[in-house]
């Protein structure tokens, strides 16, 4: 083989192995979103204090009111939520009470230590909300400021309502940042 058809395999041989490298590290650069994707889980319970006021209205009731408190992370998977960690919980709640049964929305926030606060969006369509009931819900991660900008998860949650209008709140959560 003559000395410039072995300089032009060369070169070819190298074109090839620089494609088949480039392609390669595509591949793994476009899974990297994926392999490094920040998600995690955390148990959690609040306790609070529920000042509602409700009202008949057609052929049911209406409750409205807030919830105030605080939340302690019982365990945790890591950052951004630290076990052990405390938080002051305020909650608008919006409820309507049928033969049907109960229909509960309430826009959550939960601002911790630091100032960063958590937006969470609570939904509830079994139990009550008078002292000795509850029941079981979902409520959904909206994001927040700080540490939390871009969390996402949807969470099962349990309360109870107490009576002197105490209410008390747990839930077990899995978590996963988007890009905002």
């Amino acid at each position: 083989m003559s000395r410039d058809a072995m300089s032009k395999n060369r070169l070819t041989g190298g074109i090839g192995r620089t494609a088949v490298l480039a392609v390669a590290m595509t591949v793994l650069l476009a899974g990297t979103p994926f392999a490094l994707a920040e998600e995690g889980s955390f148990r959690l319970l609040a306790s609070y204090v529920r000042d509602y006021t409700t009202i008949d209205h057609a052929a049911g009731s209406v409750t409205a009111g807030n919830l105030t408190g605080t939340a302690t992370v019982l365990q945790s998977s890591g950052e951004p939520f630290v076990e052990g960690s405390h938080s002051i919980v305020s909650c608008v709640v919006y409820v309507r009470t049928s033969q049907a049964g109960v229909d509960l929305e309430s826009p959550c926030t939960i601002t911790d230590g630091e100032g960063d606060s958590l937006y969470l969006h609570a939904r509830r369509s079994s139990g009550g909300i008078e002292a000795g009931s509850g029941g079981e819900g979902g409520f959904e991660l909206l994001g927040g400021t700080g540490k939390y900008a871009g969390l996402a998860g949807v969470c099962p949650y349990e309360t109870a309502y107490l009576p002197d209008d105490r209410t008390v709140t747990k839930t077990d959560c899995a978590w996963h940042r988007v890009a905002e």
